[in-house]
């Protein structure tokens, strides 16, 4: 999942590689880039689980189906040369670690098949981060890499119990 959010996430992809080009004009690439990886913007989640609940009972009920669009299956080196395109400022790939051999496309034929296209791609998602990062609506902090977000919550419920009389 990609784009800005009001709860935004810097742990994600797109979001990661976009919030490092933007703020240090270095975008951190995981070697060899040639894994594949299916996103979506968050917007086109919200409006999928709006045409979800739109759509007959009989048609999706007790299924499972791929959100997002074949346009958003993206090999890793070529997603980051989109966000070094898109970032408004000079931007440098550096390539770090060993090949991550990990690597998986979706498909969303069942989706589309009942009407449903995502509508938003890298590029779009790029761009509104950008702007909300240039206007200070967003910046990476705990609350937006989520594991440092779960470690400071557990880390209050800690304290929270310290001071807790009766449970309370």
């Amino acid at each position: 999942v990609y784009g800005y959010s009001p709860r935004m996430r810097f742990d994600l992809a797109i979001n990661g590689m976009t919030y490092g080009a933007w703020k240090t004009g270095v975008l951190p690439l995981m070697r060899d880039g040639t894994q594949w990886r299916p996103m979506v913007h968050v917007r086109d989640t919200a409006k999928a689980q709006i045409f979800m609940l739109a759509a007959p009972a009989e048609k999706v009920g007790g299924q499972l189906f791929n959100v997002g669009s074949a346009e958003n299956n993206y090999q890793l080196g070529k997603l980051a040369e989109i966000v070094k395109n898109t970032v408004p400022r000079p931007v440098e790939i550096e390539w770090y670690g060993d090949p991550d051999h990990r690597s998986y496309q979706v498909g969303f034929d069942k989706i589309n098949a009942l009407g449903y296209r995502a509508q938003l791609v890298a590029e779009d998602g790029v761009r509104e981060l950008c702007i909300a990062l240039e206007a200070g609506k967003v910046d990476k902090t705990k609350a937006t890499l989520t594991l440092e977000w779960y470690k400071e919550l557990i880390s209050w419920n800690d304290r929270i119990k310290q001071v807790a009389i009766d449970g309370a």
